[in-house]
């Protein structure tokens, strides 16, 4: 796995409209059912995986721009070191946008929740998580937080086609980790 980064969020019940009883929160990647905590790409802060080198990096620029902390969730992501083409199904390499700083602390204190698949038809930001996104968990396993709980099905479930119609991609697998209470310059 290679570390992408923090970001914070504010994580969201299960919408009545994702049909998995069993899953309780959507702890997904991409902002569209668990917002971020700000629109933080204008302010430029972000490394070259588009999340954050340190949670720290998060707080303080809610505290210059007047952001809440309340109810942010602090995770730390890493990906599989390769990115899966849906329409060839293949596997590629990939890596951080070299004009932006990288330089990612790594997460001492985390707890891993599973993984996500996300969307990447740009090549920079996260953009859709099908699972919940395109409600491609109706037809996958996922946990209560409407992710995956091992790598490895992850893998299969892409390479058998199941997302195959939810996005355009390639698609990334990311593993999802919830920081400890004052881990990692979490508030």
């Amino acid at each position: 796995m290679i570390a992408l980064g923090y970001m914070a969020k504010r994580i969201v019940e299960r919408p009545d409209w994702l049909g998995v009883p069993s899953v309780r929160d959507v702890y997904a990647v991409s902002d569209c059912i668990s917002p971020d905590f700000a629109d933080y790409i204008t302010f430029w802060k972000h490394n070259g995986f588009w999340f954050f080198d340190r949670p720290s990096n998060i707080t303080r620029l809610c505290t210059q721009h007047g952001i809440s902390l309340d109810d942010l969730a602090f995770v730390y992501y890493e990906a599989h070191p390769q990115q899966f083409d849906n329409d060839d199904h293949t596997w590629r390499d990939f890596g951080p946008e070299l004009d932006i700083k990288t330089d990612i602390l790594p997460a001492t204190a985390s707890t891993l929740l599973g993984y996500d698949i996300v969307c990447y038809s740009m090549q920079n930001s996260p953009e859709c998580s099908p699972l919940s996104c395109n409600h491609v968990a109706t037809d996958v396993q996922v946990n209560s937080h409407c992710l995956i709980d091992s790598l490895d099905y992850a893998i299969q479930s892409l390479e058998t086609g199941i997302f195959d119609n939810a996005e355009p991609g390639p698609m990334r697998i990311v593993a999802v980790h919830s920081l400890r209470t004052g881990a990692d310059g979490e508030p």
